[in-house]
């Protein structure tokens, strides 16, 4: 009785039905097939164009800042970014001096106290930063509780969306006279109050790379060297740091060209005294703060003006080669972690 009524219903029902819902459903399904396929497309290119823009974008930067600084040599000597030979009337006689006079009867355009105030602030600031920064780092991956990473270390990072001009005229206002009552230098606002500054505008970048490669050491490193008999301090200091050296490495670097970048700091808390020296305690002026103070000040076309994109160019080459030294390293630590 059941297989006569199938077989009355499968002869009632249309053949058309079932190849016309057969059809039906595989349009269907092309179309969504399609409608991904066209959908990834799209995200591929759109991620395609936003990968070449950066390139663009940074070549573009390339292209703008030595192009305008070039002309530069077009009415000075290459050799004036060292100093220049100048008649001194007291003394009466020709001394040469490397000087960043631009505004002088005789301009003077020495790149080199520039240079030397730069590094002055930046080295420093990047040892402060490094011996805080791998401190933390080191508590945060191998001493500190769970909660505890979770509440400091978004802390440590938020230090990095203070406005660095907050943290210039807490430096002007504030540290700079507490350092010349414990020192008693010369100078209020002299380097090392910059170096403080901009050491920690540097420290979040530093503890989060650090960090992060402190814990991409594996475990098996720390099971082992705990199972020959060393203490936790030992196995930190003696296996987990040497391990993520690349990394800490890399971290630093990418710390220091921060340090270098570092404007509104070193422009309110160093001085800006343009000259070569190697007292931290003195005034000096960076490549940074002489941009911020000049560039919206000078003339288009003059020769003061070139100048000012010449120091931009050199800046922007140092901390793109500290970068690309960085993303070495960091890239040769990724394929040796994969390795192992």
């Amino acid at each position: 009785m059941n297989f006569t009524t199938n077989q009355t219903e499968l002869t009632q029902t249309p053949w058309k039905d079932f190849f016309l819902r057969g059809s039906a459903q595989d349009i269907r399904k092309t179309l969504t097939r399609k409608h991904r396929r066209f959908g990834e497309r799209v995200m591929e290119k759109l991620i395609f164009l936003a990968g070449v823009s950066t390139v663009l974008i940074i070549a573009l930067i390339f292209v703008f800042l030595f192009k305008e600084a070039i002309f530069f040599f077009a009415t000075a000597k290459p050799f004036d970014l060292i100093g220049k030979t100048t008649f001194d009337p007291w003394d009466e006689k020709t001394i040469f001096n490397m000087l960043w006079q631009p505004v002088s009867d005789v301009p003077k355009y020495s790149i080199l106290p520039l240079i030397c105030g730069s590094f002055l602030v930046s080295f420093p600031a990047t040892i402060i930063a490094t011996l805080f920064g791998l401190g933390c780092a080191v508590y945060l991956s191998e001493v500190a509780a769970p909660r505890t990473r979770e509440i400091l270390k978004p802390t440590i990072e938020l230090l990095a969306g203070i406005p660095s001009v907050v943290m210039g005229f807490m430096m002007l206002a504030v540290i700079a006279s507490f350092v010349q009552n414990i020192f008693h230098t010369k100078f209020r606002l002299n380097a090392f109050v910059g170096a403080l500054g901009v050491g920690l505008a540097t420290l979040p970048i530093i503890v989060t790379i650090s960090e992060d490669a402190l814990r991409a050491v594996p475990k098996e490193l720390k099971n082992a060297s705990l199972a020959l008999g060393a203490t936790k301090w030992q196995t930190i200091f003696y296996t987990v740091i040497p391990s993520a050296i690349s990394g800490i490495a890399a971290a630093v670097i990418l710390g220091f060209g921060r340090a270098l970048g570092e404007t509104m700091v070193v422009l309110m808390a160093t001085g800006n005294a343009a000259i070569v020296t190697g007292n931290i305690f003195s005034s000096v002026r960076t490549m940074t703060a002489t941009l911020a103070a000049e560039l919206g000040e000078v003339a288009q076309g003059e020769e003061h003006y070139y100048a000012l994109f010449l120091v931009g160019a050199i800046l922007f080459t140092f901390t793109f080669i500290l970068n690309i030294i960085s993303e070495m390293i960091l890239s040769k630590t990724r394929k040796r972690l994969k390795m192992s």
